[in-house]
């Protein structure tokens, strides 16, 4: 095994042309991976994983890359694009990694999760220490396809496991845009009070969600989040947004409550136009304590994750 300087950034799936543009630099591609020599000394969002610490395997056989792979630790996914049969050979001679859809709420494993690739017939590259938790920075989750009223609560789910906790039962959240309301759904079905905010409606059957007191989980608000105030909004647990509107105006409004200090744990999805706006994610990738990522189930945007520090195991 062979470290090798710089790191490989997996794609996020269609959106190539915006991972070329931040990494703006020479670079090999080996399909969905592009390998740096040396990375950019910004924040690099529009990638589904990043390979932290890459190496090169050269071999002879199958179960000489196999036992490399294992020797290092036990689990690893790959991500292909040539060797296919190859590379089949090899996967069946390392541990199997579930590939079963996860139900929520689902907590991460501690154990490390490399990934790996075949560059020809004799020369495996891969890393054993990755950005993404997730095999391949890909998450499946089980789905229910008749309570929600679309599918956007699979990126707060994948949000939430990211974060290793969640809302519990009566904890206060703020849905903010909440129309039509497959935040609030998935929120109150977590047993918390939910404040769902949008000048839009949402479906009468999110409304009727039953909270642990056999009261309604749901107070629903016609209003522009935004524009609400602090004392109206009061102290809260959790603050989500999946709003579309601008970045800059979703950054001007999380600017405003972490000085008001009304709450410490975020989700918040950045919805882009064209090219998008790298100065505003930069921005909110600054806010101490947070994180701006490209979830697997995100489309023409990214999502700005901000907890409080999670308690100490004693």
């Amino acid at each position: 095994m062979r470290e090798i300087p710089g790191r490989v950034y997996q794609a996020a799936p269609g959106f190539e042309d915006h991972l070329e543009a931040e990494l703006a630099r020479p670079l090999q591609r080996w399909g969905p991976l592009y390998y740096v020599t040396e990375p950019p000394e910004h924040q690099v969002f529009w990638q589904q994983n990043t390979w932290l610490r890459p190496f090169l395997v050269e071999f002879d056989s199958i179960s000489q890359a196999a036992r490399t792979l294992r020797d290092i630790q036990r689990n690893w996914r790959p991500v292909l694009h040539t060797q296919f049969r190859r590379a089949s050979l090899i996967a069946s001679q390392l541990p199997p990694i579930s590939n079963k859809p996860r139900t929520f709420p689902w907590l991460l494993p501690d154990a490390p999760l490399g990934v790996w690739t075949l560059l020809d017939a004799h020369t495996l590259a891969g890393s054993a220490a990755c950005s993404s938790p997730f095999p391949a920075g890909v998450i499946n989750f089980a789905e229910d396809r008749e309570g929600p009223p679309s599918r956007a609560y699979l990126k707060l789910w994948e949000s939430l496991v990211r974060c290793r906790r969640w809302p519990r039962s009566g904890e206060r959240c703020l849905d903010a845009g909440a129309s039509p309301g497959g935040w609030t759904w998935a929120l109150a079905r977590l047993g918390a009070q939910v404040i769902a905010c949008d000048r839009a409606p949402l479906e009468r059957r999110i409304l009727d969600i039953p909270g642990p007191d056999g009261q309604p989980a749901v107070t629903y608000l016609k209003h522009d989040a935004f524009t609400l105030s602090l004392a109206e909004l009061g102290k809260l647990d959790w603050i989500f947004c999946d709003a579309a509107c601008y970045p800059s105006r979703l950054y001007e409004w999380v600017e405003k409550l972490l000085a008001a200090g009304i709450c410490e744990n975020f989700v918040c999805t950045l919805k882009m136009q064209g090219e998008g706006d790298h100065e505003t994610t930069r921005r909110f990738a600054e806010i101490p304590g947070g994180m701006v990522v490209h979830l697997y189930h995100n489309k023409h945007e990214l999502t700005w994750i901000k907890t409080a520090p999670l308690p100490c195991q004693s």
